[in-house]
């Protein structure tokens, strides 16, 4: 959002906070566009989906146009309410990457996986994950800001310390897709 807002764009985000502390959720919207009033996107309206984690991702596909493309971590984590179920209930089964995956396919082709904790790791800081999406995100035709801006912004806005993890892992999720 910073870099956006530092080369001009017009940016409206909002992010809502689902008692993530209790494996709630987190999500957040960015609005690029002088016609964008509202911070908060409508259902079927996204460009983009970008998700840290599958059943997250597959959560919000409301929000993704009809063949707007998502950016997806393979990550998968199982709600403790899931667990849970399993422990009563052995033969109950969590559900797949690969079925998670099927259903996203339904609203779109355009989607890109990536191993983001790898690649992070890759970077030297596996705390990096989202940058590796966002570098990625960078690649997408049309998305209205290079990865050399945002490798600025990186430069100036991130403790020295972590510069140069939060670049590779920038450069290493441009180059996934």
């Amino acid at each position: 959002g910073l870099a956006c807002a530092e080369f001009g764009l017009n940016i409206r985000t909002a992010e809502v906070h689902g008692l993530a502390q209790r494996s709630g959720t987190i999500y957040t919207h960015i609005r690029l566009g002088d016609k964008k009033f509202s911070p908060l996107i409508p259902y079927g309206e996204a460009d983009v989906l970008m998700g840290m984690e599958a059943i997250e991702t597959l959560r919000y596909i409301e929000f993704l146009k009809p063949n707007g493309t998502i950016i997806l971590n393979n990550y998968l984590w199982y709600p403790v309410q899931s667990t849970f179920e399993r422990v009563k209930n052995p033969e109950t089964s969590y559900v797949s990457f690969e079925v998670i995956l099927a259903q996203l396919k339904k609203v779109t082709q355009d989607i890109h996986v990536i191993n983001a904790l790898e690649l992070a790791k890759k970077a030297g800081n596996p705390l990096t994950s989202n940058v590796v999406l966002l570098g990625a995100l960078t690649k997408l035709k049309g998305f209205p800001v290079t990865i050399d801006q945002i490798k600025k912004v990186i430069s100036n806005v991130v403790p020295k310390k972590a510069i140069d993890a939060n670049l590779i892992a920038l450069q290493l999720g441009f180059e996934a897709i």
